[in-house]
């Protein structure tokens, strides 16, 4: 097993900072491996916003719903999907952009920061550094977008806070293989398979150094798709004119 592999697996989300700067030529290094990562068309559709000004970090972490590991990571980065750069080029080349009111287009947006950010993960962790990506960003995606001053067609999709360890927590234990690797076709019949995971997953609850409960995953998963998480998501959209916003 190489060390790419070996940096892979041993991923944590690292929710504790130790008070000490990120080296400005290590998140060069990352800003550099995203840069390389694949994307659509070589469109690029995807920005990042590094943050470490503490009163603005202050801010974002309570948009985000108080998340204090915010405040205390050196950098957070915040991963848009952005399409102004594509606008720009369609002014340039006098050009309509209606594609942008196409649903796939904010597929392909949200792809490309997935990409983005996986890779940002991958190129923190082999430099020794710690991250957890922040899904809070859309909690109030409209204060988001003042706050970082963001044009028509960019919206913000995850943040990533990137720091020096304070506490490596314990490893979340992953589904079984089978239950998301599926050859030729996929195989719908995985009760068996997620009854097997919450007893692993239960005892990982009960188990691990801080923060231990009781719980299962399949209780985990559906108490929070219950109902809807974020709010004010659909005016963020029509906001900056994505899909789901007025031509």
């Amino acid at each position: 097993m190489n060390e790419v592999i070996q940096s892979l697996l041993s991923h944590r989300s690292v929710r504790s900072y130790q008070n000490k700067p990120v080296d400005e030529e290590e998140l060069n290094q990352i800003i550099q491996a995203v840069q390389a990562s694949p994307n659509w068309i070589n469109g690029q559709q995807y920005s990042i916003i590094a943050v470490k000004d503490p009163e603005r970090k202050n801010n974002l972490a309570q948009l985000c719903g108080g998340q204090k590991h915010i405040e205390e990571a050196p950098v957070f980065l915040i991963f848009c999907a952005d399409f102004y750069r594509t606008y720009l080029a369609s002014q340039m080349e006098n050009k309509s952009m209606d594609a942008i009111f196409d649903i796939d287009t904010l597929i392909v947006g949200t792809t490309d920061v997935g990409i983005a950010l996986g890779t940002a993960v991958a190129a923190a962790e082999s430099l020794g550094l710690g991250t957890v990506p922040i899904g809070g960003i859309r909690r109030n995606a409209l204060e988001v977008i003042k706050e970082l001053n963001l044009p028509p067609y960019v919206i913000p999709v995850s943040g990533l806070c990137v720091g020096h360890p304070a506490q490596v927590p314990d490893q979340k234990p992953r589904l079984p293989k089978e239950a998301v690797y599926h050859e030729e076709i996929y195989q719908q019949e995985m009760l068996p398979l997620l009854e097997q995971y919450n007893d692993v997953y239960k005892k990982y609850l009960e188990e691990r150094a801080q923060n231990n409960r009781a719980g299962t995953w399949t209780e985990m998963v559906a108490t929070f798709f219950s109902k809807s998480y974020y709010h004010g998501v659909s005016d963020m959209l029509k906001q900056q004119k994505f899909p789901g916003g007025e031509k």
